[in-house]
């Protein structure tokens, strides 16, 4: 429990950055589906 009381700060900002990497990655994989769908719809 020590070493969560002295580096919390640490464990927050990896959590962070955990979140925005996930958020990043559901983004890029949004815009491949998107991007299929748009030329699925040009081509028709």
């Amino acid at each position: 429990m020590e070493f969560l009381n002295q580096n919390s700060l640490y464990i927050v900002l990896i959590i962070t950055v955990i979140c925005w990497f996930g958020i990043f990655g559901y983004l890029l994989s949004l815009d491949k589906k998107i991007k299929k769908l748009e030329e699925k719809i040009n081509k028709e």
